[in-house]
């Protein structure tokens, strides 16, 4: 026997097979397919895109919105000023013009017309006017300033303009020159604000927004000299120079010779009785009783009565030739009422040599039937 027989036997090993090793969850549940990834990165930036355009066309939006707001701001704000020129400026400086009245009190309602004026021009300068507009807002400035400075230089002059002495002859013809404020602030407005305005909110679709008008200016009759004189101070001579300035030789002037009111003519003495009919029409004779031919003769009627309002008319006779008579008709536009017991004056305004006045009027009491 072995020295090793009796050892027990070894167990004998037995090889396992090794096991394969277990893929992670990860790589168990396997990456998307690259085309997969690539349109879920195109959904997320075409979704981030919608976003982004949403948020600029919005943001343009409001932009476009507030710029329309801005506009129609601006219009309103225009208007309110224009129709404020027209209305509590214009209609009221021409306004006192029309009824005269003493120095003191035409002055001082001139004066504060003038205020309204500045104010006026002082809003217009303050206005907030989008980029569109801004050569309507220089213009509306221009606009603004041209009645501001017209209504102050006519206020400066009305103290000469309504005396008697010789300076109202150019302090008229000055009220007149200033009318040209009026008018050039009228052509303006049609022709540069206005215009500019309408385009700006028609390029914003903003067809449906009214420009306003505007007129200053009530009739370019005002330009002229004789018929601001008319308004203003009929016997003031706003008559041009002959050519060297200076008075033609020969006597000058002229007398009244009869006065006609609806058909009666009328005596200086005693009651007048006149049918109380509108419009009446009165007749003035004059003659022309001196050497040379005379233009521009003012000829006023004027109907005083108590409790009623001092109704007048001027009429200009382009030209009367010397030694001649002649006859113009005025119209009253009104008269006093039935049983009214009134005083027609009626007057030709001196003209520049005329020595001798005292005939060139008369006055007449007339009871109105």
């Amino acid at each position: 026997m072995s020295f090793f027989d009796d050892e027990p036997d070894e167990p004998t090993r037995v090889t396992r097979p090794a096991r394969p090793r277990r893929a992670s969850t990860a790589a168990t549940a396997g990456a998307p397919p690259a085309d997969v990834a690539r349109r879920r990165q195109f959904v997320l930036f075409a979704g981030l895109a919608i976003i982004i355009i949403f948020i600029i066309l919005l943001a343009r939006g409001c932009a476009g919105t507030r710029h329309k707001n801005a506009l129609k701001d601006y219009n309103r704000d225009v208007t309110s000023i224009v129709q404020d020129s027209d209305r509590n400026v214009s209609r009221q400086l021409f306004d006192i013009l029309e009824k005269g009245g003493s120095t003191q009190d035409v002055s001082a309602a001139v004066n504060q017309v003038r205020v309204v004026a500045e104010d006026d021009a002082k809003r217009a300068r303050g206005l907030s006017a989008p980029s569109d507009v801004s050569s309507a807002q220089t213009n509306l400035e221009l606009v603004m300033n041209l009645r501001q400075s017209g209504v102050t230089a006519i206020g400066n002059q009305l103290a000469k303009a309504l005396s008697t002495s010789p300076t109202a002859t150019t302090a008229i013809q000055r009220v007149a020159g200033e009318m040209q404020s009026f008018l050039a602030s009228d052509v303006v407005y049609s022709q540069r604000v206005r215009p500019l305005l309408r385009q700006a909110l028609d390029d914003n679709g903003l067809g449906d927004q009214t420009v306003v008008a505007s007129k200053f200016l009530p009739s370019i009759g005002w330009l002229d000299p004789n018929q601001v004189g008319d308004k203003l101070n009929p016997n003031a001579d706003t008559s041009s120079p002959n050519s060297t300035g200076d008075i033609k030789p020969g006597t000058h002037g002229h007398g009244l010779v009869s006065t006609a009111a609806g058909g009666v003519t009328l005596q200086p003495s005693g009651v007048n009785r006149v049918e109380a009919k509108a419009p009446l029409t009165v007749n003035v004779t004059y003659a022309n009783q001196g050497e040379n031919d005379e233009s521009n003769v003012k000829v006023t009627v004027k109907v005083t009565s108590s409790g009623s309002k001092t109704i007048e008319s001027t009429k200009t006779i382009n030209q009367t030739k010397a030694g001649t008579q002649g006859t113009v008709p005025i119209q009253l536009s009104s008269v006093p009422p039935k049983g009214t017991s009134s005083t027609m004056t009626v007057r030709i305004a001196p003209v520049r040599g005329e020595q001798k006045t005292d005939n060139n009027g008369s006055s007449y009491t007339i009871l109105f039937n």
